[in-house]
């Protein structure tokens, strides 16, 4: 069946969290911390082998006690904060709870996203074709302003949000939901993403799936335009 509308996840699909040694450097220097470059280099290292930046590396190891939080991070913005907040306080940073909620609150910022190269171009030329688009995401706050900022807002017509929705991927109900605000049959839609786990459940409604690799912005700059080839 001839594939009619699309959905994206967003994280590592349309667009990329900034580096984690990006992320602490642009909150020091927002704070006016002074921090050598070897200091910064191993925090940085820190955070990033905890996997305490959102939508960077999954965590290594998950403290016991911020399992429940973790469980529940895409679900609840509150679980969502005690879960990387939790994951940062075990990098043991020398500096207080400001930066903490300094490099929370970064994350969710246009600053810290980088749309991928190919990103603007598909979905402009998916609007083009009249072709409806979802963004689907398991996230745990409010993405709109960071896809506005970026320009890319006006070229989705549906958002079904893991935080808003109370259900996330690969739970079927969330693609269901997706499919029946863009007014397609499961079978005309396809879901585009790079979690192997997570998007795979929009097969189980029956739509199409199509993967992409979670890489930085710069190493991955076409592979989105290959699912323009994908209507047939």
């Amino acid at each position: 069946m001839t594939v009619k509308g699309y959905m994206f996840d967003f994280s590592g699909t349309l667009m990329r969290v900034e580096p984690t040694a990006d992320w602490l450097d642009a909150v020091l220097d927002d704070l006016g911390i002074e921090a050598t470059a070897r200091e910064r280099a191993g925090c940085a290292a820190r955070l990033e082998r905890l996997g305490a930046l959102p939508g960077g590396v999954s965590p290594s190891v998950l403290p016991d006690r911020l399992r429940p939080s973790w469980e529940r991070r895409d679900l609840d913005p509150g679980s969502h904060r005690a879960a990387y907040v939790g994951l940062m306080r075990e990098a043991d940073l020398p500096w207080g709870e400001e930066v903490l909620d300094a490099l929370y609150a970064r994350h969710m910022t246009p600053a810290a996203w980088y749309p991928y190269p190919d990103t603007a171009e598909v979905l402009g030329e998916l609007r083009r074709r009249g072709a409806p688009v979802a963004v689907v995401s398991n996230i745990g706050w409010d993405l709109r302003p960071v896809l506005r900022e970026h320009r890319l807002y006006g070229l989705v017509d549906v958002f079904v949000l893991s935080y808003e929705s109370g259900v996330q991927k690969p739970d079927p109900k969330i693609f269901r939901s997706a499919c029946e605000a863009l007014g397609l049959p499961a079978a005309q839609v396809l879901m585009v993403g790079d979690d192997r786990v997570a998007d795979a459940g929009a097969e189980r409604l029956g739509c199409r799936v199509r993967f992409v690799d979670h890489l930085p912005a710069h190493a991955r700059p076409d592979a989105l335009r290959a699912i323009l080839d994908s209507a047939d």
